[in-house]
């Protein structure tokens, strides 16, 4: 998979720079044409020389450094990248990349580029558990950066714990794996649909009823979509995750305004997913100006909102997949069966939300995806990126089934 791609090898100040120039041969020997950008500080601990001898390309550390007239170097080298792998990436890059920090060759040349990002974190075992690098490597995951997870051992300042960078073969095999699955796109050329976030219901100008959804299930469904080739449209209500580049966004704010874009956009979608926590029910009455606090109790009106899910399967047309979600707390399978075939989807995703790591505002999940005919897929723990991954995976089999022609 690497013969013939362009990689960016991006290599920063740690001690594990010097595993850094195996990685390079290593990739080198896998046919890659590797374009070495180092920091200043990974300068002073292995010579820009070695690199340049191991790739036969030129070598670039200086910022300002533009030795083609006719090319802005950060972003010619940005836009040549089929791949970027940083190794060792120090928590320095790590925070500058979650933070949008451009102050040298490396970290500008990673805001221009659009191709997919490996990083081999290399620190001590402290420093790589502290919460600012975890919350900075959550932040950079969400946007679609994958790792390769540092080893365990004794590290070069004598502590013993995870920090140590990963062995060069490991990177390779994980650059070798991704680009193996990015080239496999079994949604090119499908439009999928994805709704995320909670709705939102007001009382009145300053209140309203809402729910504990995040919008990460939903946008790592739709990140997952546009990974496998989808052109995708995401209908996101209230959220506090990132949204995923690359989809449409459009936003609304009560059930009532994203059933309206969901049944405008699904008639020419070949999928849609239902990942919102919608609002059962709304305030029949919103005030327009703020409730005061006059009497010792406050009774709200309630009436049921329209139920977008069983809608989209009464008018879901053959070729079309619909994809509902299920948060329980109780008796899961059950219920996730039951609406499975009340609202006539095809899958059916269930998880406990009262389970650990499985709830709402989470970075992981515990899901169980329902079909027909008794299909049943549980999946442990993971982050909710490879569940939504293993969903659209799972999904574009489905779609692919539904749509084939009759068998010769």
């Amino acid at each position: 998979m690497l013969k013939g791609k362009t990689v960016i090898l991006g290599v920063c100040g740690g001690i594990a720079a010097y595993k850094a120039a195996a990685l390079c041969s290593k990739l080198v020997q896998a046919g890659a044409k590797v374009r070495v950008v180092m920091t200043e500080s990974a300068a002073k601990l292995v010579q820009p020389l070695t690199f340049q001898a191991l790739s036969k390309y030129h070598v670039v550390v200086d910022a300002f450094e533009e030795n083609d007239p006719s090319v802005i170097t950060h972003v010619d080298m940005a836009d040549s990248a089929d791949l970027v792998i940083i190794a060792p990436a120090t928590a320095n890059i790590i925070g500058k990349m979650a933070n949008g920090i451009a102050d040298d060759m490396l970290s500008t040349t990673m805001l221009v580029t659009r191709a997919p990002v490996i990083i081999a974190p290399a620190m001590n075992v402290h420093m790589y558990d502290h919460p600012a690098v975890q919350a900075n490597m959550r932040t950079l995951e969400q946007r679609g950066a994958y790792y390769v997870e540092p080893g365990v051992g004794l590290l070069a300042c004598g502590y013993v714990g995870k920090g140590r960078l990963a062995e060069p073969e490991e990177i390779v095999a994980a650059a070798q794996q991704l680009l193996k699955r990015l080239a496999d796109r079994p949604l090119a050329g499908k439009k999928v649909l994805v709704t995320a976030g909670g709705t939102v219901e007001r009382i009145d100008p300053v209140r309203y009823l809402t729910n504990d959804s995040s919008g990460k299930m939903g946008f790592a469904v739709a990140e997952a979509a546009r990974e496998l080739g989808a052109e995708v449209t995401v209908v996101a209500a209230r959220t506090s995750a990132p949204a995923p580049a690359g989809v449409e966004l459009v936003r609304v704010e009560s059930a009532l305004e994203m059933r309206e874009e969901v049944l405008s956009r699904s008639p020419v979608a070949d999928m849609a997913v239902m990942a919102a926590a919608v609002a059962d029910y709304r305030p029949l009455h919103p005030e327009e100006q703020k409730i005061k606090k006059n009497a010792e109790t406050l009774t709200l009106e309630l009436v049921k909102n329209p139920d977008i899910l069983l809608e989209l399967g009464e008018r879901k047309n053959n070729g079309q997949l619909l994809i509902g979600f299920a948060a329980e707390t109780e008796n899961v399978e059950v219920n996730a069966l039951g609406k499975l075939e009340r609202k006539n989807c095809d899958l059916l995703v269930a998880n406990d939300v009262s389970a650990e790591g499985a709830g709402f505002g989470t970075d992981t999940n515990i899901i169980t995806i329902y079909g027909h005919r008794g299909f049943s897929l549980p999946l442990p723990l993971v982050s909710k990126r490879e569940a939504a991954l293993r969903l659209m995976r799972l999904a574009a089999e489905k779609l692919a089934e539904k749509t084939k022609g009759p068998a010769e």
